[in-house]
């Protein structure tokens, strides 16, 4: 009898399943700022890696489930309104810092990136199984990664075998835990909506 059913089988993200109000534009705009705050948040939740400019962060775990869950067009705009508000100043990078002046800025700019695809891929469907959530996670990652090791060896002048070993290769069991709590928490949250629709 409803027709809320309807979306929320394809072309919907989870946060299409909010209840429609008459100012949606204003729950886009609250999404959107809210997306960014909460990457601006997890951004604090860093721990120095020894040998590398890059620490690990709770950011990227925030943009890929900001991404998937706003869908490519308020997950960009998220990401967008982080990125473009900590390079103004505000201090909410990682480990509280602000500017575009470090090495770690590709890093930002391939999440904003990773955002928008992961986004796009949920819309297909791409977060409502383990396995989809993990390739989802696995394509998210590899767009960070494939921005950020290079813009880290051309910010520090490190060749890029090296930037790898200190972008890239520490990171790697951290993706993954943070891939396998996607892995449980995207299809779980579908499941428990779509038993409410």
């Amino acid at each position: 009898m409803s027709t809320a059913a309807a979306p929320v089988r394809s072309g919907a993200v989870l946060a299409d399943l909010l209840p429609a109000v008459r100012h949606r534009y204003a729950v886009d705009a609250a999404l959107v700022l809210g997306g960014a705050a909460l990457t601006g948040i997890a951004a604090q939740i860093a721990v120095p890696v020894p040998g590398s400019p890059v620490p690990v962060t709770g950011q990227t775990f925030a943009a890929l489930l900001i991404g998937t869950a706003l869908g490519a067009r308020r997950g960009f705009l998220s990401l967008a309104v982080y990125a473009l508000v900590g390079m103004a100043g505000m201090p909410w990078f990682a480990e509280g810092t602000s500017g575009y002046a470090m090495p770690s800025l590709g890093y930002i700019l391939g999440m904003l990136l990773a955002a928008t695809v992961v986004g796009a891929l949920a819309r297909r469907g791409g977060d409502r199984s383990v396995l989809r959530t993990a390739g989802t996670m696995v394509i998210g990652s590899a767009i960070i990664y494939a921005v950020g090791v290079p813009y880290l060896a051309l910010a520090t002048g490190m060749s890029l075998s090296a930037a790898v070993a200190a972008g890239l290769v520490p990171f790697l069991i951290g993706d993954a835990l943070k891939a396998a709590l996607a892995m449980g928490a995207l299809p779980a949250s579908w499941k428990l909506l779509g038993h409410r629709g």
